[in-house]
């Protein structure tokens, strides 16, 4: 695996040391005394704080409501933690360990993540315990989905209450969705090393604990946004989105509206962000463009669409989970094409823009205070 072969990156560490960065060691980035028990004994953080809260809220409701349920949420909970204890058998992706062919520790995972530069589809060259962690994580959003169903349906909950399993499962997803869009920044050489490594050390705190702090900060951000997308006006018009970015921006917090503010200019990102209002490709944006304009159309409805471009796209718009991530790997997946194929359009999804925008101002900001003392 040569992803994972400390030595054939010795190359790649001796360019970093003779530059002038210095190396970042992986422990700056995480507070061992801070993590539960749970995540001392598996590694993965099974539960959080916040999730044993709603947890012991909805066994609570349900002894009231439907105590006949609470036997099927204690085995789906008891199957995750399994899940996570299994998974601790592996070794620590924080710690020094022996491989088959290699020695393995934290900052050469980092630089082989950084270096290996190959497209495709990176599966067998990741490390076991990265793999089976985003098994576990998809078990526990789908876990949290039903629990939300089960406050929703028959715990007696009110729609506050039940809601917030529902939001759960939200930044669930967004977690599974940063494991995508951290390998993605990794492999940008348009940002600068020690910014890809800081990146490398938070995918690699995510695979060892499945839990992000900074893609927790920013989740809701990007719910609201799915959210504001569900609320757009029907009406492609000419397609070039000024109200519906406006509908967006105006429901924002200050990081979105800074984000809007300081990148929207940009070429790519703006039609990145035509992807994500109208929830087609570039390719097909631009089609559909011309179409309209040929045809002297003014505007038409989302269920349209289709019939114009000729194929069935999917433009309904929803609050799934499951459709918010389906869609996003759509983008994503478009968005590697083009630049495998070097093509026209955006090259990155508006999630990956957006998450490199907060991260570039939280390293700005750190090296800020550091100058400061």
């Amino acid at each position: 695996m040569e992803l994972l072969d400390g030595n054939k990156n010795q190359d790649t560490r001796t360019q970093f040391k003779n530059s002038d960065f210095v190396q970042v060691d992986i422990s700056d980035f995480f507070d061992e005394k801070k993590l539960s028990d749970d995540a001392i004994k598996t590694g993965i953080v099974v539960f959080t704080d916040y999730q044993q809260k709603l947890i012991a809220q909805l066994h609570e409701s349900l002894k009231l409501h439907a105590p006949d349920l609470i036997v099927r949420l204690e085995k789906r909970l008891a199957h995750v933690t399994g899940l996570a204890e299994s998974i601790a058998h592996f070794p620590s992706l924080l710690e020094r360990s022996n491989t088959m062919n290699s020695t393995r520790t934290p900052d050469s995972l980092v630089e082989s993540l950084i270096s290996y530069q190959e497209d495709g589809d990176t599966l067998l060259h990741l490390p076991s315990k990265s793999i089976l962690g985003k098994g576990f994580l998809v078990a526990k959003i789908h876990t949290f989905y039903s629990m939300s169903k089960l406050a929703r349906n028959y715990a007696g909950m009110s729609e506050k209450e039940a809601r917030e399993y529902y939001d759960e499962t939200i930044s669930l997803m967004f977690t599974l969705m940063a494991e995508d869009v951290y390998m993605n920044l990794i492999k940008d050489k348009s940002i600068p090393i020690d910014l890809r490594r800081e990146i490398a050390n938070s995918l690699i705190i995510l695979w060892e604990h499945r839990s992000d702090q900074t893609i927790s900060d920013i989740a809701p951000v990007l719910q609201s946004v799915w959210s504001a997308r569900r609320n757009l006006a029907p009406a492609f018009g000419t397609m070039m989105g000024t109200s519906e970015l406006l509908t967006v921006t105006f429901q924002m917090d200050d990081q979105w509206a800074a984000f809007i503010r300081e990148k929207l200019s940009e070429p790519e990102i703006s039609q990145a962000m035509e992807e994500f209002l109208f929830g087609i490709s570039y390719e097909q944006i631009l089609r559909l463009k011309r179409i309209l304009r040929d045809q002297g159309v003014k505007s038409i409805g989302r269920d349209e669409v289709g019939t114009y471009l000729g194929k069935r796209v999917k433009t309904d718009i929803n609050l799934d989970y499951r459709d918010f991530y389906l869609l996003y790997t759509v983008r994503r997946d478009n968005a590697k094409a083009r630049q495998r194929l070097d093509l026209d359009g955006p090259k990155s999804t508006l999630e990956d823009f957006f998450i490199r925008f907060i991260m570039e101002k939280n390293h700005e900001k750190q090296n800020n205070d550091s100058f400061a003392r």
